[in-house]
């Protein structure tokens, strides 16, 4: 039976693919407040075919967390096929190859966005995956080009051609070159040339900080869809306040009530479903990124650093939270006065 289509749309906005943030407790936070569809962190398909156990950990799942893409890099044929294969033996079917990455690390092993500068390679790594995957499974992320001194648009405009006419099911553009990183200001208008040249759906990406910036990017640029990156991390509620905008509806901020049952919430997942050490670290830098806003988030960040465990990052929040609500109208406890608004 063939697979159904991916939801892409205006009205179905994606979590992108976070390194070292879009764990499984994470997305499915997203999907209760509307994340259509989530995007694994970057898995190495070196790393897929040789069993890492780093790797294995990126690909934790549920029944709930669908549909799930899941998002490859590397710049060996032979490797990002028989990664499909595996992949699609564990039950997986839908895949994004990850043309876009500008971390050092990536670019030094021709992958991520140094893809761009070697297009009969980056053609052949689609087609393998397409292979293995069949035509509409496999996404490809891209950037403009890894420096706009070395590749005119029009290369690009080329490439996203050449893999629709492939079988892509779909392209996202994160409108920088790799040589910007995450500095300066994302292309919109290289998104509305893509996208008009396009019949395969375009999703925009990058500098989607808040859900009203979002949909005037689509209503600006035409594209078919957008993902969410630095906009979820810092507020998982961005899907549900997209949504609430696409219906024409206001948007309203949220609230200390509302951002601490998401903070509880979160926590609640990685407790549930990735209790371990690594998992609970990534919570510490997580947290400080709900509340940045908000008076004495830095001194809760400086405390969580020297949490050790999960119980004592709540102990830390019901503090903030306590000075938060009585700050101005009643004396807080010892211990709390740490948290008052002159340490922001």
């Amino acid at each position: 039976m063939p697979e159904p289509s991916l939801p892409i749309g205006r009205h179905y906005p994606w979590l992108a693919p976070l390194a070292g943030f879009s764990d499984l407790p994470f997305r499915l936070l997203c999907r209760e407040y509307g994340a259509a569809v989530c995007v694994t962190e970057m898995v190495s398909a070196k790393g897929l075919v040789y069993a890492s156990s780093e790797t294995t950990d990126l690909l934790a799942t549920t029944p709930e967390d669908r549909p799930l893409v899941i998002q490859i890099f590397g710049a060996e044929a032979s490797f990002l096929s028989r990664a499909v294969a595996l992949l699609r033996d564990q039950g997986f079917v839908w895949f994004d190859l990850n043309m876009g990455c500008s971390v050092r690390k990536v670019l030094r092993q021709g992958a991520g966005a140094a893809m761009l500068d070697n297009t009969g390679n980056a053609l052949e790594a689609a087609r393998v995956m397409l292979d293995a995957a069949g035509p509409g499974m496999v996404g490809f992320k891209l950037r403009l080009c890894p420096d706009e001194a070395r590749a005119p648009f029009s290369r690009l405009k080329t490439l996203a051609l050449r893999l629709q006419d492939m079988g892509a099911g779909w392209l996202t553009l994160h409108p920088r070159t790799a040589k910007q990183g995450f500095g300066g200001k994302a292309d919109w208008d290289a998104l509305t040339e893509l996208a008009q040249c396009l019949t395969i759906p375009l999703l925009a990406s990058g500098d989607l900080t808040d859900a009203r910036t979002g949909v005037r990017c689509l209503d600006a640029t035409g594209a078919d869809g957008l993902m969410y990156a630095r906009g979820a991390l810092r507020n998982p509620a961005v899907f549900a306040e997209h949504l609430k905008l696409c219906r024409g509806e206001a948007a309203a901020p949220l609230d200390t009530d509302v951002l601490r049952a998401m903070i509880l919430r979160h926590i609640a997942l990685t407790r549930q479903l990735a209790p371990d050490k690594p998992r609970f670290w990534k919570m510490r830098a997580v947290i400080p990124r709900y509340v940045r806003d908000l008076p004495g988030a830095r001194a809760l960040r400086d405390r969580l650093c020297r949490c050790a465990d999960l119980r004592a990052v709540e102990e830390a929040l019901d503090i903030f939270w306590y000075t938060i609500k009585n700050s101005a109208s009643s004396p807080v406890p010892q211990e709390a006065e740490k948290f008052s608004g002159r340490d922001a």
